[in-house]
């Protein structure tokens, strides 16, 4: 077998073992708090802050809901960064950004944060800070989920098929799930680009005929 076919192969097992139930659970949430006016803030490291950037967006455009991320201004971050150091820099953004109790605080990580390591420590200290201030968290993580997945009211944890191959499927997933939550019946709010624009062709093929 190539490694194509292992990859493949290990994809679709982690399909089959993901929590459906806890995908439920996270859509309630968001909803939740979009219907209190409540904002999103995405978070992430590395490959999880493009991510969160691009989900920003989904969740703005296609699910009707106020969302931001501190790695879209990267003058702020690097500015926290310097002055204030790395471990408090997403914390501090959170408390700029007035952070408050009918927020969400949505994370994409692949370990989830390790305080003891010191692996991902930003994420640590502003997830202590969302704990604090009584705002809602979620996230999709890897492994055993760390620090998010013990602190978060919805959490997926994507499986873990083979442990050399833990941060792509995760982070191949995470894109995945963002992307089912945004168009998910119950959180979206306006159709998509491509499937409206099939659907008002489709209907123009019909007066047509």
């Amino acid at each position: 077998m190539t490694y194509t076919w292992q990859y493949l192969d290990e994809a679709a097992e982690i399909l089959k073992q993901l929590d459906r139930e806890a995908v439920e659970g996270m859509v309630d949430l968001l909803v939740n708090a979009r219907q209190q006016g409540g904002r999103l803030f995405v978070l992430g490291v590395g490959g999880g802050a493009g991510h969160a950037s691009h989900a920003v967006c989904d969740f703005r455009k296609i699910g009707g809901m106020e969302a931001y991320t501190p790695s879209d201004n990267v003058s702020e971050l690097t500015a926290r960064i310097n002055d204030d150091g790395w471990e408090t820099s997403y914390r501090n953004w959170l408390e700029g950004s007035r952070l408050a109790t009918n927020d969400a605080v949505f994370v994409f990580s692949v370990g989830g944060g390790d305080e003891a390591r010191k692996i991902s420590s930003n994420l640590v200290c502003a997830l202590r800070y969302a704990r604090q201030i009584g705002a809602k968290i979620c996230g999709i993580v890897g492994r055993d989920g760390g620090f998010a997945a013990q602190v978060a009211d919805a959490c997926i944890v994507v499986p873990v098929v083979n442990p050399e191959n833990i941060t792509p499927h995760t982070e191949s997933f995470q894109a995945l799930l963002w992307h089912l939550l945004v168009s998910h019946p119950a959180l979206k709010t306006r159709e998509m680009k491509w499937e409206s624009a099939v659907t008002v062709t489709a209907r123009g093929r019909a007066a047509g005929a």
